[in-house]
């Protein structure tokens, strides 16, 4: 894990006194709301329905015993004792008071955490593979080079007030587990011909209300050269991107409407340029970063403990069944926690849980936690002979939900709740899904339910095996539905199936489609998504249309990235 410098630490105290000076400032009247509006998204500070909303960073996911317990105070002492965990792999406390904030941001810095460019059009915090460090499929930890990006990032003078806001994610392993192709720029770790450890990279991905994704620019860029290519890519979008029309202003419209082949051009002339300014710089400061990655002390132990539990406890079974996946030492596992029990607020966890999963940390998994973009928490470093143990404090916590993957593990913006930007709920409809299909979803399997509660895709639903869109039709919540949706490394945007349903008949209907998929698989082998890609929308349209099954243009169905108001 990165440790900070005596640099970091005076650069986070000094941003907290600067804005606590612009928050009396503001209490005081000396600025306005709109004076302040800038001041405020530069800490992670927005304005929601009902309060103000601060987004604290964890970096790339990770953090150890001691970051979460703070958080665990912050939100028993300012806030109302939880946090909420989100798709960018950070946490949100929804209820500060204004006043308040600058000692909240005291604290994270306490233990060397802080809020910057958590908002704004900026480069938000850097995101990565939720198993990293840990994975079997794992070609290199992708965590230094975050950090690296991160710390190039930081008000950075060229990118602090880009045309809109920039997000990076990046992964060491084949299997993507970090959304890349839906980022302005994903990178995948590759090796070349010659076994070279380089990035493929992505460029031009986002959903919101103009989902797209994105395009291979570098098939293989070799490691040395990545700030210079990033900073390249960077320069060229902050010169032609839009600033006219905020809906227009992403990454994503500025190659669509330049073309990737003009826009590589541009960029890779830009990088030849940069490249010769770096000087290797950057390559001292990752050689600093990666020592301060190194892997834990493994312990070596017998592993019967993990069989012995296997065979005598169906629901340890169910646990390990789900939510342990293969660790690149086979006498570890990879534990994810589940922030899905049924019937609750997704990525929501108590102060009391947060505590729990720091003292599980600490015990038995070498003081590592990882937040993911799925909006749970993940011991990435767990010994086999430990794993019944973890289970059982989890389970006394509330936290031994094992249905990691499956049909209730559902990815949810707050919606109407909490959001000013959203258009209809989201929480309740998770809530009401995980409960509804919790007698079969261990039979469908492995399913991505995907909820965002307005069009800029907070949930990520163009990218769920199934996408649900919450909608204002006329004062009525309305909720369309897509359909295929692929995150991994074989991305898709979901198809739309038709017209959207009201709230008290949307339940019922993604109940349909699970039961359908049941009734037409091939096999119990058989995902969801596979039998999707296999007989097309059809067969799902007619579940959910009974009466009418629905076209879009031409007799197709209707595609997930037309234009939606």
């Amino acid at each position: 894990m990165y440790l900070y410098s005596e640099f970091d630490r005076t650069y986070v105290r000094n941003r907290v006194r600067m804005f606590r000076d612009q928050v009396d400032r503001r209490i005081d009247g000396s600025l306005s709301e709109e004076e302040f509006k800038p001041f405020r998204l530069m800490n992670g500070l927005y304005l929601q329905l009902h309060a103000y909303m601060l987004r604290v960073a964890i970096p790339y996911g990770t953090l150890d015993s001691r970051r979460l317990r703070q958080l665990a105070f912050i939100a028993d002492r300012w806030d109302r004792g939880y946090g909420h965990f989100t798709t960018r792999q950070n946490i949100q406390f929804n209820w500060p008071r204004l006043k308040d904030v600058p000692d909240i941001l005291d604290a994270l810095a306490d233990v060397d955490m802080h809020a910057i460019q958590t908002s704004g059009n900026c480069i938000r915090n850097v995101t990565a593979d939720h198993f990293a460090g840990a994975a079997a499929d794992e070609l290199s930890d992708p965590r230094p080079v975050a950090e690296l990006i991160r710390q190039w990032s930081t008000d950075h003078p060229e990118f602090t007030f880009l045309p809109r806001k920039f997000k990076i994610a990046v992964t060491g392993s084949p299997n993507d587990r970090a959304v890349t192709r839906a980022h302005d720029i994903g990178l995948r770790m590759v090796h070349s011909k010659e076994g070279q450890n380089g990035f493929e990279v992505i460029v031009g991905g986002g959903l919101g209300r103009t989902p797209v994704i994105g395009k291979v620019i570098r098939e293989h860029l070799p490691e040395a050269d990545l700030l210079p290519y990033l900073e390249a890519i960077l320069h060229v979008y902050n010169a032609i991107g839009r600033r006219d029309n905020k809906y227009k202003a992403r990454i994503k419209i500025t190659v669509r409407e330049t073309g990737i082949d003009a826009f590589r051009s541009r960029v890779e002339e830009r990088f030849r340029i940069i490249r010769k300014e770096f000087l290797g710089a950057d390559q001292q400061v990752i050689r600093r970063i990666r020592d301060t990655f190194a892997e834990p002390d493994y312990v070596q132990a017998p592993t019967a403990a993990f069989d012995d539990a296997l065979r005598r406890d169906p629901a340890f079974r169910d646990f390990a069944n789900g939510n342990v996946h293969r660790h690149k030492n086979p006498d570890y596992g990879i534990v994810s926690v589940s922030l899905k029990a049924h019937g609750r607020t997704p990525g929501d966890a108590s102060s009391k849980q947060m505590r729990i999963l720091a003292d599980l940390a600490e015990a038995y998994g070498h003081d590592e936690l990882r937040i993911s973009h799925e909006q749970n928490v993940i011991l990435p470093h767990v010994h086999r002979k430990d794993i019944p143990a973890v289970f059982a404090e989890l389970s006394r916590g509330g936290l031994g939900t094992p249905n990691v993957g499956l049909a209730s593990d559902i990815i949810a913006c707050p919606g109407m709740d909490y959001c000013a930007l959203a258009t209809a709920r989201s929480i309740p409809v998770a809530r009401d899904i995980a409960v509804r299909l919790r007698e079969i979803e261990r039979d469908v399997g492995s399913l991505k339910i995907k909820i965002s509660g307005c069009i800029n895709a907070c949930g990520h639903h163009h990218v769920g095996h199934i996408g649900i869109l919450g909608l204002d039709r006329a004062g009525v919540e309305n909720y369309q539905i897509t359909l295929g949706g692929d995150a991994t490394e074989t991305a898709a945007l979901g198809d739309r199936a038709g017209p959207g349903f009201p709230a008290d008949e949307l339940v019922p209907a993604i109940e349909r489609l699970a039961l359908t998929y049941l009734d037409i698989r091939e096999d119990q082998d058989e995902s969801f998504l596979e039998t999707y890609r296999r007989t097309g929308l059809a067969p799902f349209q007619a579940a959910l249309y009974p009466d009418a099954v629905p076209k879009g243009r031409g007799g197709h169905p209707e595609r997930s990235n037309d234009a939606v108001s």
